[in-house]
Protein backbone atom coordinates (compact mmCIF):
# COMPACT_ATOMS: atom_id res chain seq x y z
CA UNK A 1 0.00 0.00 0.00
CA UNK A 2 1.63 3.47 -0.90
CA UNK A 3 0.39 6.81 1.25
CA UNK A 4 -2.17 8.52 -1.13
CA UNK A 5 -3.18 12.05 -1.17
CA UNK A 6 -6.36 10.61 1.06
CA UNK A 7 -3.95 9.13 3.71
CA UNK A 8 -1.60 11.92 3.89
CA UNK A 9 -4.47 14.40 4.48
CA UNK A 10 -6.30 12.16 7.21
CA UNK A 11 -2.84 12.12 9.06
CA UNK A 12 -1.68 15.39 8.81
CA UNK A 13 -5.31 16.49 10.32
CA UNK A 14 -4.93 14.06 12.89
CA UNK A 15 -7.62 11.93 12.23
CA UNK A 16 -7.94 7.96 13.48
CA UNK A 17 -8.27 5.66 10.27
CA UNK A 18 -7.15 2.36 9.57
CA UNK A 19 -6.70 1.07 6.07
CA UNK A 20 -7.48 -2.51 4.50
CA UNK A 21 -5.73 -4.25 1.23
CA UNK A 22 -7.47 -6.45 -1.41
CA UNK A 23 -6.74 -7.73 -4.42
CA UNK A 24 -8.08 -5.55 -7.34
CA UNK A 25 -9.50 -7.08 -10.58
CA UNK A 26 -11.01 -5.50 -13.34
CA UNK A 27 -14.51 -6.87 -13.64
CA UNK A 28 -15.00 -6.63 -9.65
CA UNK A 29 -14.34 -2.53 -9.16
CA UNK A 30 -17.56 -2.05 -7.46
CA UNK A 31 -17.95 -1.44 -3.53
CA UNK A 32 -20.21 -4.57 -3.04
CA UNK A 33 -17.55 -7.09 -4.38
CA UNK A 34 -14.66 -4.97 -2.21
CA UNK A 35 -17.10 -5.50 0.81
CA UNK A 36 -17.13 -9.24 -0.07
CA UNK A 37 -12.63 -9.43 -0.26
CA UNK A 38 -12.56 -7.23 2.69
CA UNK A 39 -14.88 -8.87 5.29
CA UNK A 40 -17.06 -6.01 5.89
CA UNK A 41 -20.75 -5.50 5.22
CA UNK A 42 -21.84 -3.66 1.91
CA UNK A 43 -23.65 -1.42 3.88
CA UNK A 44 -21.17 0.13 5.50
CA UNK A 45 -18.41 0.19 2.08
CA UNK A 46 -19.24 3.82 0.43
CA UNK A 47 -18.73 4.69 -3.19
CA UNK A 48 -17.71 8.05 -4.13
CA UNK A 49 -19.55 9.38 -7.38
CA UNK A 50 -18.72 12.61 -9.34
CA UNK A 51 -21.62 14.33 -11.05
CA UNK A 52 -22.13 17.87 -12.59
CA UNK A 53 -25.28 20.10 -12.87
CA UNK A 54 -27.15 22.08 -15.03
CA UNK A 55 -24.34 24.88 -14.63
CA UNK A 56 -21.40 22.43 -14.82
CA UNK A 57 -20.84 22.83 -11.14
CA UNK A 58 -19.40 19.33 -9.75
CA UNK A 59 -20.75 17.83 -6.91
CA UNK A 60 -19.54 14.30 -4.94
CA UNK A 61 -22.02 12.21 -3.65
CA UNK A 62 -21.05 8.93 -1.25
CA UNK A 63 -23.57 6.32 -0.77
CA UNK A 64 -23.53 2.32 0.84
CA UNK A 65 -22.13 0.14 -2.16
CA UNK A 66 -25.24 -1.47 -2.76
CA UNK A 67 -27.69 1.43 -3.60
CA UNK A 68 -28.15 3.46 -6.71
CA UNK A 69 -27.70 7.47 -6.08
CA UNK A 70 -31.45 9.06 -6.55
CA UNK A 71 -30.23 11.90 -9.06
CA UNK A 72 -33.53 14.28 -7.98
CA UNK A 73 -32.43 13.33 -4.30
CA UNK A 74 -28.86 14.85 -5.32
CA UNK A 75 -29.85 17.67 -7.23
CA UNK A 76 -32.24 18.40 -4.62
CA UNK A 77 -29.77 18.16 -1.57
CA UNK A 78 -26.89 20.22 -3.88
CA UNK A 79 -29.76 23.42 -5.01
CA UNK A 80 -29.69 22.17 -8.45
CA UNK A 81 -32.20 21.77 -11.14
CA UNK A 82 -31.13 18.46 -12.32
CA UNK A 83 -26.95 16.33 -12.01
CA UNK A 84 -25.84 13.74 -14.12
CA UNK A 85 -22.56 11.52 -13.40
CA UNK A 86 -19.67 12.80 -15.13
CA UNK A 87 -18.32 10.39 -17.67
CA UNK A 88 -15.49 7.97 -16.16
CA UNK A 89 -12.56 9.52 -19.09
CA UNK A 90 -13.49 12.65 -17.19
CA UNK A 91 -12.95 11.47 -13.39
CA UNK A 92 -8.74 11.65 -13.06
CA UNK A 93 -8.83 15.16 -14.17
CA UNK A 94 -11.17 16.44 -11.91
CA UNK A 95 -10.28 14.70 -8.85
CA UNK A 96 -6.95 13.08 -9.51
CA UNK A 97 -8.47 9.80 -9.08
CA UNK A 98 -9.73 6.55 -11.23
CA UNK A 99 -12.74 4.21 -11.59
CA UNK A 100 -12.74 2.10 -8.71
CA UNK A 101 -10.35 3.98 -6.58
CA UNK A 102 -12.22 7.10 -6.24
CA UNK A 103 -11.76 8.61 -2.47
CA UNK A 104 -13.92 11.42 -1.38
CA UNK A 105 -10.68 12.47 0.67
CA UNK A 106 -7.90 14.80 -0.79
CA UNK A 107 -9.37 15.53 -4.39
CA UNK A 108 -7.33 17.34 -6.77
CA UNK A 109 -9.55 20.39 -5.98
CA UNK A 110 -12.31 20.57 -3.12
CA UNK A 111 -16.21 19.81 -4.38
CA UNK A 112 -19.33 20.55 -2.55
CA UNK A 113 -19.51 17.12 -1.04
CA UNK A 114 -22.74 15.04 0.62
CA UNK A 115 -23.56 11.60 2.42
CA UNK A 116 -26.00 9.40 2.57
CA UNK A 117 -27.39 9.91 6.08
CA UNK A 118 -27.44 5.78 6.37
CA UNK A 119 -23.29 6.62 7.35
CA UNK A 120 -24.10 7.39 10.67
CA UNK A 121 -26.09 3.97 11.44
CA UNK A 122 -22.67 2.29 11.61
CA UNK A 123 -19.70 3.48 14.02
CA UNK A 124 -17.31 2.79 11.27
CA UNK A 125 -17.35 3.20 7.50
CA UNK A 126 -15.56 2.43 4.61
CA UNK A 127 -14.45 4.46 1.74
CA UNK A 128 -11.81 4.05 -1.24
CA UNK A 129 -8.25 5.12 -0.14
CA UNK A 130 -7.73 6.49 -3.18
CA UNK A 131 -6.24 3.34 -5.39
CA UNK A 132 -7.73 0.54 -6.27
CA UNK A 133 -6.58 -1.86 -3.41
CA UNK A 134 -6.99 -0.11 -0.18
CA UNK A 135 -9.89 1.24 1.73
CA UNK A 136 -9.90 3.82 4.70
CA UNK A 137 -11.90 2.44 7.78
CA UNK A 138 -13.03 5.80 9.96
CA UNK A 139 -15.96 6.82 12.16
CA UNK A 140 -18.54 8.46 9.70
CA UNK A 141 -18.22 12.38 12.08
CA UNK A 142 -15.01 12.33 10.89
CA UNK A 143 -14.98 11.62 6.87
CA UNK A 144 -17.59 14.41 7.39
CA UNK A 145 -15.50 16.80 9.39
CA UNK A 146 -12.69 16.05 6.58
CA UNK A 147 -14.21 16.54 3.70
CA UNK A 148 -16.78 19.56 5.09
CA UNK A 149 -19.88 17.05 3.77
CA UNK A 150 -23.23 17.56 4.08
CA UNK A 151 -25.74 15.11 5.70
CA UNK A 152 -28.41 14.17 3.34
CA UNK A 153 -30.62 11.42 2.07
CA UNK A 154 -29.66 10.54 -0.85
CA UNK A 155 -30.69 7.19 -2.13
Amino acid sequence: MSKTNAIRLLERMGVKFNTISYPVSEEELDAVSVAKKVGLDPDTVFKTLVARNEANKIFVFIIPGPYELDLKKAAKSSGSKRVEMVKVKELFDLTGYIRGGCSPIGMKKHYPSFIDETAFLFDQISVSAGERGTQIILEPTSLVKTIEAKVVDLI
